[in-house]
């Protein structure tokens, strides 16, 4: 079988031109954002191999790192790894929230929560961390990792949230029930009032492309549920996409 970095180099067509599978190195840092992984641990690695972490690149994951997928454990390790290899944002999901909010109520000594997570959607992510004695089944580090998650992230052309927004707030007045929970709706979309386009996640687009309106780009593309996990490039437009079988694919955002 064909090295995944020798397979990265080969020329796809897309759309009418032809498309490097290896992005062209800069002195410049580039800026990518990640949608949701959903303990989705092999395509994340094989997307983070595909798209080569430099010192000088920022790269935004826009939350929901646990639950669903087999290995929420291992991503949450990848993740803090990565932290290390670049500038990393991470951005905090409604399946944090709940997880955290079920610790939280838990160590207080109600299990109400924790026992709603766990029917919910939480099941997979508590058995991807074996027991090893004591009363700590997720790792402190882990539990810190989840709780410096950030709720947005902005800059100057580009703002970064995990579910949506609301057009005519800054971010810093948008209730967190906007930017963790309210799925996005055609119907009701409307440019941010600050004029930069928005990136989110938290909306499956079940076809495994990326949504784009032009103000408003949507990269959850399902990876969980046999789609794809999802990586843009804000700054060239390039997105890189790779799944649980460890299969990467590339196109220019249109």
């Amino acid at each position: 079988m064909t090295p995944l970095r020798d397979r990265l180099r080969i020329e796809v067509q897309i759309g009418g031109a032809a498309i490097s599978k290896h992005e062209p190195t800069s002195v410049e840092g580039r800026l990518i954002a990640i949608g949701d992984i959903h303990g989705c641990s092999t395509a994340l690695r094989t997307l983070l191999e595909a798209i080569g972490p430099r010192l000088q690149d920022t790269i935004v994951t826009l939350g929901d790192y646990v639950d669903w997928g087999p290995d929420s454990r291992g991503v949450i390790e990848l993740l803090m790894d990565l932290s290390k290899q670049c500038h990393l944002v991470s951005l905090r999901g409604n399946h944090e929230e709940m997880l955290l909010e079920a610790l939280e109520l838990e160590a207080l000594g109600s299990d109400a929560m924790m026992r709603s997570w766990l029917a919910l959607c939480g099941e997979e992510t508590l058995s991807s961390y074996p027991y090893e004695g004591g009363d700590k089944v997720i790792p402190k580090e882990h539990v810190e990792f989840l709780r410096n998650c950030q709720d947005y992230y902005e800059t100057a052309a580009h703002i970064f949230v995990h579910a949506n927004y609301d057009p005519q707030l800054p971010l810093d007045q948008t209730p967190r029930t906007t930017l963790g929970w309210k799925f996005i709706d055609d119907d009701e979309l409307q440019m941010h009032v600050s004029g930069k386009t928005v990136v989110v996640g938290h909306t499956p687009q079940v076809s495994g492309l990326v949504l784009n309106r032009g103000f408003l780009v949507g990269i959850d593309t399902d990876c969980s549920r046999g789609g794809w996990l999802t990586a843009l490039n804000v700054n060239n437009q390039v997105v890189t996409q790779a799944n649980q079988e460890g299969r990467i694919r590339m196109s220019v955002l249109t």
